[in-house]
């Protein structure tokens, strides 16, 4: 059975401490934030035929409404006397009491899951630049979360969720902001599978279909639709009405919702939510 290491080492960076030498490795819960943290543990050390080898770690962010998941890695080979810098790639799954809660790709965003204690396991490549260590192999560890699940600011409904092929739908989608934080402003986009011949038009004046190609090019694309809403408030939801027109080839309509949350004068302030999806019979 894998051993589990007794020792967690914080990362900076892609810099990662030495690590259990057992391939996979479970790390002990890591210690618990008291603000908005990235929490790590060690997690396993991939190993060549060659003396190549990767120490690798998983950590995850809490405290803020993202969950994203990295795993940075050092890199070696026996007998080089060479600085490696790692390049980690991969999926990874988390669980809770043996429940598959989130999966995603390694450095990618999902909804946060909330506290709790998860056992994250990822399927990595590691390469090194220079070129010299190129491991793949599964790595495990033990993270303990405890931000709590946030409640979302905004919420995105659509009074019907299913297309029909060889027709046009309207839909109405309705926009909200639940919290006092932030402001009025929002962007709306809905997105269809390009090349199945969807369309997506409205007649409201705060939507466009992206402009795409080199000035002074004025083509738009049809399957996709881009709203600036700028009074949202909290009682006060905008509402957009949508022609969706699917020819003989279905495809789904996904909807996403950026907003902002000022906090003075940072850059990052803001989130994305997915809304919701329809489908094509």
């Amino acid at each position: 059975m894998p051993t589990r290491p007794t020792t967690l080492r914080t990362l900076a960076g892609a810099t990662l401490l030495p690590l259990a030498l057992v391939t996979p490795a479970w790390g002990r819960t890591a210690a618990q934030p008291e603000s908005p943290a990235t929490v790590c543990a060690v997690a396993g050390t991939l190993r060549g035929d060659h003396g190549q080898r990767a120490e690798v770690g998983l950590c995850a962010g809490d405290g803020s409404p993202q969950l994203v998941v990295s795993a940075p890695a050092t890199c070696r080979r026996a007998g080089m006397r060479v600085r490696y810098a790692c390049r980690t790639e991969g999926t990874w799954t988390a669980r809770r009491a043996g429940r598959t809660l989130a999966s995603g790709t390694l450095a990618g965003s999902l909804a946060h899951p909330g506290s709790g204690t998860y056992d994250i396991t990822a399927a990595v490549h590691v390469r090194s630049a220079p070129a010299g260590v190129d491991l793949k192999g599964t790595v495990q560890a033990t993270l303990t979360l405890t931000a709590p699940r946030t409640s979302p600011t905004h919420a995105v409904t659509v009074d019907r969720t299913a297309l029909r092929r060889g027709a046009t739908t309207t839909l109405t989608y309705t926009i909200r902001r639940n919290s006092d934080e932030g402001d009025g402003s929002a962007r709306f986009g809905l997105v269809g599978v390009a090349g199945t011949g969807v369309r997506i038009a409205t007649d409201d004046a705060r939507c466009v279909n992206p402009l795409v190609g080199r000035y002074p090019a004025r083509n738009r694309l049809p399957h996709s639709l881009d709203c600036a809403l700028t009074e949202l408030q909290p009682g006060h939801p905008e509402k957009v009405k949508v022609r969706v027109t699917v020819g003989a080839t279905c495809s789904t309509v996904v909807s996403k919702l950026g907003y902002w949350l000022p906090r003075g004068q940072d850059l990052y302030t803001g989130g994305m939510l997915a809304g919701p999806t329809l489908t094509c019979r």
